[in-house]
């Protein structure tokens, strides 16, 4: 469910685990992250251990997240404006990784989020416009979390734990006003933690920054043009098979772009994240 200072706490039989993990994991860099499926020991006394980290199906380097069904990314319509670079580049983290990117919007009550919900759903993912007032899509996200393993993500100050807290009321997650100096939020999620909640499982993140994208969820760039679904039926299509789809002459994809099919800040994303690999081999990638 969560780990803070080196303990690991595992949920079993409807009861929670106070673990350490066997040094195994540490020495071959494979230690436990919220989310996973593990087998622990149970001591008469001593502390309990985890034993065995089961096979994931997806996973998140940072923030440290094992076996998600949805990634839902939220953005804000202000305070702070939204980043569409950071969504893009989680949307295709997300899509890489097996993972359902779900758009959440906040602050619609502010300042109207249709234009935002628009770019998305035209990019074919599924957008939720929540808000303080009475055409709030909240309940509707909460029943498509329903059963499944979700993480809220976003850049700090747009309002994950208060949308936490309306989703789940019983959570009462610490929240902070966004900072007018900074023009981001303070940071009130310092930990990754995977809650169970009325059927589901959901984890709260920290905020991230554009570096830790960077550093952490960079994708090859052979593999880039798949993140981005919108682009899918084009593939193929374009006149020479080494196509970029950033600049080339006939390409499919730069034409759908032209006769507005893509929108153009997806695709300034796409160029963006394919001029940061181009040059990076796969091995450096996987590091």
């Amino acid at each position: 469910m969560k780990s803070i200072g080196g303990f690991y706490y595992v949920r079993a039989d409807d009861a929670d685990y106070e673990c350490k993990a066997r040094g195994s994991f540490r020495k071959n860099g494979n230690s436990p992250m919220a989310g996973d499926k593990v087998k622990i020991s149970v001591p008469n006394d001593g502390f309990c251990a985890i034993e065995e980290i089961l096979p994931r199906k997806n996973k998140l380097r940072r923030p440290a997240l094992a076996n998600l069904d949805i990634l839902v990314l939220v953005c804000s319509t202000v305070e702070p404006l939204p980043n569409f670079t950071v969504i893009d580049k989680m949307t295709a983290a997300a899509v890489n990784n097996n993972m359902e990117p779900v758009i959440v919007v906040t602050k619609n009550d502010l300042e109207n989020g249709d234009r935002i919900a628009d770019i998305y759903r035209h990019a074919g993912f599924r957008v939720f416009l929540c808000s303080d007032d009475s055409s709030s899509q909240t309940e509707e996200l909460k029943s498509y979390l329903h059963g499944k393993v979700s993480a809220f993500i976003g850049n700090s100050g747009v309002g994950k734990s208060t949308l936490l807290n309306r989703l789940f009321p019983s959570l009462s997650l610490e929240t902070g006003q966004t900072s007018k100096k900074l023009g981001r939020g303070r940071h009130t999620t310092r930990v990754v933690e995977l809650f169970e909640l009325d059927g589901c499982f959901v984890a709260d993140t920290p905020g991230f920054s554009t570096v830790d994208l960077q550093r952490y969820e960079m994708i090859d760039k052979t593999q880039l043009q798949y993140c981005f679904p919108e682009f899918e039926k084009y593939i193929g299509e374009c006149m020479f098979t080494s196509c970029s789809h950033t600049c080339e002459k006939g390409c499919r994809i730069l034409e759908a772009l032209s006769d507005g099919e893509i929108e153009e800040t997806r695709h300034r994303s796409y160029t963006q994240m394919y001029n940061e690999v181009k040059d990076i081999k796969l091995w450096q990638i996987k590091e």
